[in-house]
């Protein structure tokens, strides 16, 4: 199912959340747990009849084996619960491990399975003799993790290449998306584009590379007016984005203060007094403001 009555009657939950809780992980750990009971698995990590070598399931002794190679820090088997104490009052808790890491553990899943398609009943060993769709069976894994996403407020979806990537905040989620930078100067479209992608990635690392870059695109942005002169310029900017005398002035507030802030926290230099930005929600808020002041100066531009 993937229309439930209280999606139906209140919307869809926002798409906020940023972590993979332990109750998640668990129902993605079962549903990856029964794709391996179904065979999913034995197109890529195939366990054969001893009777003419056809596929009949999944070897899940190579599974694990890769799982372990390509996932460093994942258990397996995929640990949803973790003892929490020693001795005679230890006690198990729900578990999840890094939100990132499950991450590709979802994307590892999606390249190895197909669907799997009985064939031929094997009366002797008890199975059925395997075909497999593999397009059909990551379709609709993807529309299993998609829906688990949205049903939790998770801000992640994935794509039908298998790639996950980051939900935007509907406030300027759209407008990210759809604006073809054509600012007159290349290397700030580039800027600008490089900032999009990166923002849209799961990691808040790259996230955090996205809100540097925009920096160095505002500051590149305020002179293009008069190269030769940025006050200059930033009259110029400024005077075109509001003729009103009261906006003027917050506008022209609101671009020292953006411009303090690259300065005073550790996004455009690196001096030891200043101070990092590493909350994932403060990036968020800090990349909207700026890149609603610059949406605004390139509108006004002309």
């Amino acid at each position: 199912m993937t229309d439930y009555f209280s999606d139906r009657e209140n919307g869809p939950k926002a798409r906020t959340d940023q972590s993979i809780s332990p109750a998640v992980w668990a129902g993605l750990a079962a549903s990856v747990q029964g794709l391996i009971n179904s065979g999913a698995f034995g197109l890529r990590f195939p366990e054969r009849c001893p009777d003419g070598q056809a596929i009949c399931g999944c070897d899940s002794d190579s599974l694990a084996a890769a799982v372990v190679a390509e996932m460093p820090g994942l258990a397996w088997p995929l640990e949803t619960t973790r003892e929490v104490a020693e001795g005679l009052f230890s006690q198990r808790e729900p578990f999840a491990p890094d939100t990132l890491l499950v991450l590709d553990f979802i994307e590892f899943v999606y390249a190895a399975l197909a669907k799997p398609i009985p064939g031929k009943y094997h009366d002797f060993f008890s199975h059925h003799h395997l075909s497999f769709d593999q397009q059909a069976g990551q379709d609709e894994f993807r529309a299993t993790i998609n829906r688990i996403f949205a049903r939790n407020g998770l801000a992640f979806e994935m794509l039908g290449t298998g790639r996950i990537v980051r939900v935007l905040p509907l406030v300027l989620g759209d407008e990210l998306r759809r604006t073809a930078f054509d600012t007159g100067d290349r290397t700030l479209d580039n800027m600008l584009d490089e900032c999009r992608v990166k923002f849209s990635d799961r990691s808040p690392l790259v996230r955090r590379e996205a809100l540097e870059r925009l920096w160095d695109a505002w500051e590149r942005l305020k002179s293009l007016a008069d190269p030769g002169d940025k006050k200059r310029s930033v009259k110029i900017i400024l005077d075109a984005a509001a003729s009103e005398s009261t906006l003027r002035a917050r506008l022209e507030a609101e671009a020292l203060e953006l411009t303090s802030i690259g300065n005073s926290y550790l996004i455009r230099h690196s001096e030891v007094s200043q101070v990092p930005v590493i909350d994932v929600d403060q990036i968020d808020y800090l990349f909207y403001r700026l890149f609603a002041m610059i949406q605004l100066m390139l509108r006004k531009k002309e």
